[in-house]
């Protein structure tokens, strides 16, 4: 079993027609397709489908949501002012977006939490995890001519092949304040980021990296 798929036994659960078998970066890029068909196979029963969204009649949004579809916000979700959700997003069961939070093309896991202010950038995140204010999981190196996404797993590094992949969070994990996730963050469950922390699991494969070239 791919150690990625221990850390997204809930998203897995939650969501019966993602494919179990792919890796969850590769979930992504056909989230927005994946969508659609959801919506045209979908019951109106229980559901709020409106255009490319799929709202359930027990979610709550507050004024103010933007909502570029498509989108899946699952029963007991509440979305709060000002809140954007962008170009394929899905919100398991319970889930609670904050105030003036931006979720990009992410799966956030049943019960996870984003307080307000956060940016999530393709990005999946398992059950029960909490971002305090401010804290960002960046999903693309802007300030690198090289923009290769590079994961480190267990000691090994992993590459998805892709230039914009945000984090991977297992469940319970929690990131504090104004912290950042450099891209391709990977975190097991339970992990604890402290608040104004940089993560970049990245550096130590880029020192190795030019180590071997200047050889």
């Amino acid at each position: 079993m791919s150690p990625f798929h221990r850390l997204f036994s809930s998203v897995v659960e939650s969501l019966p027609w993602i494919d179990a078998a792919m890796e969850p970066w590769q979930w992504l890029p056909h989230l927005p397709e994946n969508l659609r068909r959801q919506r045209l196979r979908s019951s109106p029963e229980g559901w709020i489908i409106d255009g490319e969204t799929m709202i359930h009649r027990r979610a709550v949004l507050e004024r103010g949501v933007t909502l570029k579809g498509p989108i899946w916000i699952g029963p007991g979700c509440r979305v709060a002012a000002h809140a954007y959700l962008r170009d394929g997003v899905v919100l398991c069961d319970g889930v609670t977006i904050g105030p003036g939070c931006e979720v990009k093309t992410s799966i956030i896991g049943p019960g996870s939490r984003l307080a307000h202010f956060n940016f999530v950038g393709d990005s999946v995140l398992d059950a029960d995890v909490n971002l305090e204010a401010g804290a960002i999981l960046a999903n693309h190196w802007n300030e690198r001519a090289d923009k290769t996404i590079r994961l480190l797993v267990e000691g090994r590094m992993v590459l998805p092949g892709v230039e914009k992949l945000g984090a991977l969070l297992g469940s319970h994990v929690r990131i504090g304040a104004n912290a950042v996730l450099s891209p391709g963050t990977v975190l097991p469950m339970g992990t604890v980021v402290p608040r104004l922390a940089l993560i970049e699991q990245d550096a130590g494969i880029q020192k190795t990296l030019v180590e071997a070239t200047s050889q």
